[in-house]
Formats: structure tokens, C-alpha cells, sequence
């Protein structure tokens, strides 16, 4: 049987961790043995202490902890090196993004179709909560910039949602630490020539004040991210 690495970078989410978790555990994937690959990334609220006393087998996770704050990017680096399944995948541990929908997003991937497949917030057609006219903005512009790059039609290259087949996931090496993961993983797996396709989700956004980390500086990052990894590895 099939397995699928669901990769989980954690930072200040004692709030919505174990309900994310459970959410997750629940999910169907489609006959796909999930392995949770979580990776806390210094954390400075209660999540470590929810993770050192979670039943890791009841939710087949794999939990590792950084000492101090890296940045998602090197959570995901860490995650990456431990994930042993077919298919991988990309989750947040708060409340944006609804594991209802894996079945969607790994469907054209078991059926042949695809490599790779984003989730897009962007598509229409799914509930998506009316966010920042900036974020709205900075999204369409760096998925703009992608496109031009790399030849593609994206429509939301900042999704979380991400899924991969190992062989494509695998040949990426994250190199970037913080936010600027996002392009980078893009270029990477655009220059491979696979086959991708995007999928609507829904998309239920937090903002500052509930704990959204995401902020302007990181768009700057990731414009140089996408013109680095275009003329580099």
C-alpha cells in the first residue's frame, strides 16, 4: 500500500495544533497510509509541550524540534529529509487550509495525470474568506512573476497546499529558510518540466491579530527568490 508524507511545520500554534492534527487524522487520502512528518521550529508558546505529550503513534507522526526559530523554509528542509512516502505533501498547522479537500488534490496525481498539484486559492468556485486587498494584490503579482519566468499559467504560487510525487519532491533542495521557501520550491519544480495542475480550495485566512506571520518583506524576498532560482539551483 501506498503511503503519503503529510509535512507540518509548526511554530506558536498551541491553538489550532491538536485540532489540525485531528482534522488531518481524520482525512481520507484516498487509500494513501499517511505519515505525519512534524517539525517544531523553536516554538516559544506551549507547542513543544503539546507535541512531547501527543500520542505519536495514534496519529503515525514523527515529530522533531529546532532549538531556536529558523524560519519555515528550514522546518521543511528538516521534514524533507525524513519523509519516506510516495506521495508528499505540505500542511500548516493552523486553520487556513481544510484537509477535507485532500481527496481533490491527490486524485489526478493517483489516477496518472499529473506530478504535481497545487492547490489554488485563486481558481473560484470554493469558499474563500475576504482578505487583505494587499495580500489579494502581492499574491497575483508574484504569481505574475512566476509565470514570466518559468513559462507557466499559475494562479496562486504562494499556496500551502502543495503535493508531490516523492521522486519530484525530492530532487528539491530547500535551500531558503524563511518564507521564500514558496518560490523556490516553485522554480525548482517548474524547471523539471512535470506535469502540474492547480485545483481550487477553500481558503479560510487568518489575519495579524489571530497569528498570521506572513508579512510585505517576505513578498520582496520571494520576487528575489524567483529571479535566483531562474539562472541558478
Amino acid at each position: 500500500m501506498k503511503t503519503i508524507s503529510i509535512l507540518i511545520p509548526v511554530f506558536n500554534e498551541e491553538k489550532t495544533l491538536v485540532t489540525v492534527l485531528d482534522m488531518v487524522a481524520n482525512a481520507d487520502t484516498l487509500g494513501l497510509t499517511k505519515e505525519l512528518i512534524i517539525v517544531d521550529d523553536g516554538s516559544s508558546d506551549r507547542t513543544r509541550e503539546i507535541l512531547a505529550g501527543l500520542d505519536a503513534e495514534k496519529y503515525h507522526a514523527k515529530i522533531y524540534y529546532h532549538e531556536k526559530n529558523q524560519g519555515k523554509g528550514a522546518a521543511l528542509r528538516t521534514a524533507q529529509g525524513h519523509a519516506e512516502g510516495d506521495l508528499i505533501m505540505i500542511q500548516d498547522a493552523d486553520l487556513e487550509y481544510d484537509p477535507k479537500e485532500y481527496p481533490e488534490l491527490l486524485k489526478p496525481i493517483l489516477e496518472g495525470r499529473a506530478d504535481v498539484v497545487y492547490g489554488s486559492r485563486l481558481c473560484g468556485g470554493k469558499p474563500i474568506r475576504a482578505f487583505k486587498i494587499t495580500h489579494l494584490l502581492g499574491n497575483k503579482f508574484l504569481s505574475l512573476v512566476t509565470n514570466i519566468l518559468y513559462n507557466a499559467t499559475l494562479t496562486d504560487m504562494e499556496t500551502c497546499y502543495k503535493v508531490f510525487k516523492k521522486e519530484v519532491f525530492k530532487k528539491v533542495k530547500i535551500k531558503c529558510d524563511r518564507f521564500d521557501f514558496e518560490p523556490e520550491i516553485t522554480a525548482k519544480v517548474l524547471k523539471q518540466g512535470v506535469r502540474l495542475y492547480e485545483l481550487p480550495i477553500s481558503y479560510y485566512g487568518r489575519d495579524y491579530d489571530e497569528g498570521k506571520k506572513i508579512t510585505w518583506k517576505d513578498g520582496i524576498w520571494a520576487i528575489c527568490a524567483l529571479i535566483r532560482f531562474r539562472f541558478s539551483d
